[in-house]
């Protein structure tokens, strides 16, 4: 099969799926891709990542967050390749029924490779960092191989974007220890499961969520697209970080604008 027939071929939802997510705020979707297509831009995402970090630090030298993944953004803009995995109408589609909205645009991408002995991920919401009018935003969590626990597989807690508090904390030792503290006494379930080859999580931009650390010999090598409402607008910044977001993702736009800069094309429309 071309590697780019699945990615234009419709991941049928079903109402449960949608109510799943409704509920808990993520949903884990299995088969979304085959091992060809994950191969093949698994490959080109590793070779780009190996490109991007021939100058990073000894992972003893690194903060927390340094030590808990290899970040390298925007992918789709420095690879045509990456461009059409990132942009594939089986993702946006997906997105846009599981939000409940009439389309999607690209917020951006970001390479999370976790390497070998690399530390645990957090709890945080990663809305924290994102300058948006509303919670219509969603992360596509895409292993390139198959993750079983021992590699930190995502964890999230099931229902929490209800919660308000945490929402302030960025990714750190404070928020690890104080949302931890928070969900203890809550109903939430944690659930922290392995991932099959192809299985891929979609989950909203204010649920909690974290990964162990990666206690393999292997680099745990995940793709993610985060995807926002056609119609989303910006906000005036509430912190540092969606200062810098807005800068950076959404070139251009102003305080109460659509945020249709040329970075954040719309990927899947209803109807069209």
């Amino acid at each position: 099969m071309d590697h780019f027939e699945l990615l234009n071929r419709d991941y049928v939802l079903r109402p449960d799926h949608i109510e799943f997510y409704n509920k808990n705020g993520f949903i884990k979707l299995k088969n979304v891709f085959d091992e060809p297509v994950l191969k093949h831009f698994g490959q080109l995402i590793s070779e780009k990542v190996g490109e991007k970090t021939q100058k990073v630090d000894d992972l003893s030298k690194r903060d927390t967050y340094g030590k808990a993944f290899l970040q390298i953004f925007n992918l789709w803009t420095e690879n045509k390749e990456i461009q059409k995995f990132i942009f594939s109408k089986r993702l946006a589609k997906i997105a846009t029924e599981l939000m409940q909205v009439e389309g999607v645009r690209m917020y951006h991408d970001q390479a999370l490779f976790k390497e070998s002995s690399g530390g645990y991920t957090p709890w945080h919401a990663d809305q924290y960092y994102w300058p948006l009018s509303s919670d219509k935003t969603i992360t596509a969590w895409i292993p390139l191989q198959k993750i079983d626990p021992e590699m930190g597989p995502l964890e999230f807690s099931a229902g929490s974007q209800v919660i308000s508090e945490g929402r302030a904390l960025a990714i750190s030792d404070e928020s690890e220890k104080e949302i931890e503290k928070r969900l203890r006494v809550t109903d939430f379930k944690k659930v922290s499961e392995p991932f099959d080859l192809g299985e891929v999580s979609f989950h909203s931009g204010w649920v909690f969520h974290r990964a162990g650390p990666n206690s393999t010999n292997q680099i745990r090598k995940v793709m993610t697209a985060i995807y926002m409402d056609k119609d989303m607008k910006l906000i005036a910044p509430q912190n540092e970080g969606q200062k810098n977001d807005w800068e950076t993702w959404c070139p251009g736009v102003k305080i109460g604008e659509v945020i249709d800069s040329q970075l954040n094309p719309i990927l899947f429309e209803k109807n069209t």
